[in-house]
């Protein structure tokens, strides 16, 4: 008698359903991450909320009213800058600057491609990063600037990094997490190596990880970052845009 493949087809509708009950949830990631999956890290009363200083200036807030900015401010104390992502153009109050802004795309990417994870030449070798790794990941963010990236950072999931030696060359890790996702975040390479394929090999790695867990990657990218081809052929697709708003408070 043939064997039915019936129950693997219910499972995978099952998780299809699963993940896109939870997709909602990444209207507003930076908030619904601190209200869930890093609630230990939020810093606030109620909403808005941040994470620490030394993860970085991350915050999410329900609406840009007048008692949002208001809650914000106490979070970002005195000339202290916040990273919002929002739905529409920042209007800001009295009292705060906008830092940096600019248009940010999300990309979830529902079916993997790990063709990027090719082999490294001799001498290139790909590891897992730790703590001690923590000075040359900060050299190489300040360098690059791919987003906010602290002391602390590495708190926030796996981090994989491309070595010459004992020189970071690239790196890619995990951010902000929500029930089913879990976002890629701290794509960069020297600008030395690049070309090379090395940021793939450690996306590919941070992807590996996060489809083991039964979660789904996603990412955000300016909308006119070149590397959005590489996330394209890793099998990412846009989802929505926001502003962002690295905003500061001037009182």
């Amino acid at each position: 008698m043939p064997t039915s493949n019936a129950g693997s087809h219910v499972t995978g509708m099952t998780e299809s359903l699963r993940f896109d009950a939870r997709e909602a949830l990444l209207d507003n990631p930076i908030l619904n991450a601190l209200l869930t999956e890093h609630r230990e890290l939020a810093l606030g009363d109620g909403t808005p909320l941040r994470y620490p200083a030394a993860i970085g200036p991350l915050a999410g807030a329900r609406d840009q009213s007048q008692s949002s900015y208001n809650a914000l401010r106490a979070l970002a104390g005195q000339g202290g800058l916040l990273a919002l992502f929002l739905h529409d153009v920042p209007a800001l109050p009295r009292g705060w600057s906008l830092f940096r802004g600019g248009i940010l795309t999300q990309m979830i990417c529902r079916e993997p491609n790990f063709g990027e994870g090719r082999e490294l030449g001799g001498g290139i070798t790909l590891r897992k990063l730790g703590s001690a790794d923590v000075p040359a990941m900060m050299e190489l963010a300040t360098l690059t600037e791919p987003g906010p990236f602290r002391e602390r950072t590495i708190e926030l999931g796996n981090f994989y990094g491309v070595f010459e030696e004992q020189r970071l060359l690239a790196m890619a890790g995990q951010r902000t997490r929500v029930p089913g996702f879990i976002e890629v975040s701290a794509v960069c390479t020297h600008p030395a190596a690049r070309g090379r394929g090395y940021a793939g090999v450690a996306m590919c790695e941070v992807m590996r990880d996060i489809v083991g867990a039964g979660r789904m990657p996603f990412l955000h990218a300016f909308d006119d970052n070149p590397a959005i081809r590489l996330y394209e052929r890793l099998g990412f697709k846009q989802r929505r845009s926001f502003h962002l708003a690295v905003i500061k408070n001037e009182e």
